[in-house]
């Protein structure tokens, strides 16, 4: 053996390890034989801080259970409070997408645990006859109900970060929606004139669209808080002693502050993957509203000279290597690029809920990854489309009345006095011509006057339209 490491073993056979690192053989397997996406466990720390949470409670539930020696479960602790701080998430550097249905997450947990306590009461890393991450951190556990129901509680503290990134995007698009309500400009439908509107209640209709957002993701938050835990391997709470799934799940509620509630059917819940599919497709859901939102964005500051041109866009950077003086809309472009992996995702979540055979779904570390990245992804583009985008977006306010009052479009406020035929035949007119609908309704035909033109095509009226039929 090398100086300055441990020999550890399992039924596979023997490891040598490097004495510094706290997991152990099978963490290291792991590390071996899984190479797929390079991004390591570590870099989801909430994930690690639950998997304290759930080893803290199981400890403290075996303890009440009298299963567990105290001195053992102090120790226990003492190890998971250092993961529920933060702390030793280096020590987790298995790949996120595996096999095992996060057996080797739920160990190298285990093995971690295991030797922080061992230090704390006095043994050497290793010495696993004093601590040992199956026979004690592991005690009343399976992987199947310590890690999705650590995955849920991981699932939640992001949850409610992605949803603040939503309320600051949703409160930039109000405070704008505030800045505009009085500039007029031409609705759209089918990208052709409609009628009039104002430049702020478009940027209202954003902040409402988020509002909406964020109420669907906290009900989708809500179905996560039922939680497995106790129902070891398949849901019959094999090798747990009695009462514990109850003592362990108010542990767990105590805690993390989280309402977390045992399920009623434990061999549903262990195979059951509903929950996540229902908050993918929320997400999936809000990633397609952002993104249409960032569509909206980029066509009203288009041109400047050849489009729309009624908004301009924070100029953050050169837009091309060839034409000197373009500036694009790379927050929205980037923000749509993050909904189409959102969406992608929300397909790899569906495929991996439905894989799942008879009491267990394998696939669950995938549906962790998809998961954890949606949100990460969703919750860094709310935050960057809300600073690098919305906040300094500004309005062109003579090229947007200039619109309306150009546009054929406006002659529909006309339909109760003059009828829809005679409107058509303007509308003909005047887009065959080249002329405003004023100049042929106040000027050629005489249709109405002056006064009555203005008072259709008030700023109030056209923002705020009133019957007006003679």
């Amino acid at each position: 053996m090398k100086a300055n490491c441990r020999i550890e073993h399992d039924f596979l056979g023997e490891k040598e390890l490097a004495d510094d690192v706290y997991y152990g053989i099978q963490t290291l397997r792991a590390i071996e034989n899984f190479h797929i996406t390079g991004i390591p466990i570590s870099k989801e720390p909430l994930l690690i801080q639950a998997l304290g949470y759930v080893k803290k409670a199981a400890a403290l539930a075996n303890r009440d259970c009298g299963v567990l020696e105290p001195k053992l479960a102090e120790a226990i602790s003492y190890a998971s409070d250092k993961l529920i701080n933060f702390e030793y998430v280096d020590q987790f550097p298995s790949d996120m997408i595996q096999g095992g249905a996060g057996t080797s997450v739920n160990m190298n947990a285990n093995e971690v645990i295991a030797n922080l306590g061992l230090e704390y009461l006095g043994y050497q890393k290793g010495q696993y006859e004093y601590l040992h991450p199956n026979n004690h951190v592991n005690f009343s556990q399976s992987t199947n109900d310590a890690y999705p129901t650590a995955f849920r509680i991981a699932l939640y503290n992001k949850i409610s970060r992605f949803t603040a990134a939503l309320e600051v995007l949703r409160l930039s698009f109000q405070k704008k929606s505030k800045e505009f309500e009085h500039v007029l400009k031409m609705g759209r439908t089918q990208l052709q004139d409609a009628v009039p509107m104002t430049l702020g209640a478009e940027f209202h209709g954003f902040a409402t669209t988020m509002k909406e957002d964020i109420l669907r993701v906290k009900e989708a938050q809500n179905l996560i808080t039922e939680i497995n835990m106790g129902a070891t391997a398949i849901g019959t709470a094999i090798n747990a002693p009695e009462g514990y799934p109850e003592i362990v799940t108010a542990h767990l509620r105590e805690i993390t502050g989280i309402p977390l509630s045992l399920s009623e059917d434990l061999i549903e819940a262990t195979s059951d993957t509903g929950a996540y599919v229902q908050l993918s497709g929320t997400l999936k859901r809000c990633a397609v509203k952002i993104s249409k939102i960032c569509n909206d964005l980029r066509l009203l500051s288009s041109g400047p000279r050849a489009g729309l041109n009624e908004i301009n866009l924070p100029k953050l950077q050169p837009g091309s290597s060839i034409m000197p003086g373009k500036v694009n809309p790379v927050i929205p472009e980037v923000v749509n690029q993050t909904a189409y992996y959102v969406i992608g995702a929300d397909m790899t979540i569906t495929m991996a809920a439905e894989a799942g055979q008879l009491q267990l779904n394998v696939m669950e570390p995938v549906i962790a990854f998809s998961l954890f990245t949606m949100l990460t992804y969703m919750e860094n583009a709310c935050y960057t489309l809300q600073a690098k985008c919305v906040d300094g977006i500004t309005a062109n306010v003579e090229v947007c009345r200039a619109g309306v009052m150009n546009s054929i479009g406006i002659v529909t406020s006309l339909n109760p006095i003059l009828g829809y035929e005679t409107c058509a035949a303007i509308a003909k007119e005047a887009l065959a011509e080249g002329t405003s609908v004023h100049d042929l309704v106040v000027i050629k035909y005489k249709y109405i006057t002056q006064e009555k033109w203005d008072e259709v095509y008030s700023f109030e009226n056209m923002i705020h339209p009133v019957f007006i039929n003679n």
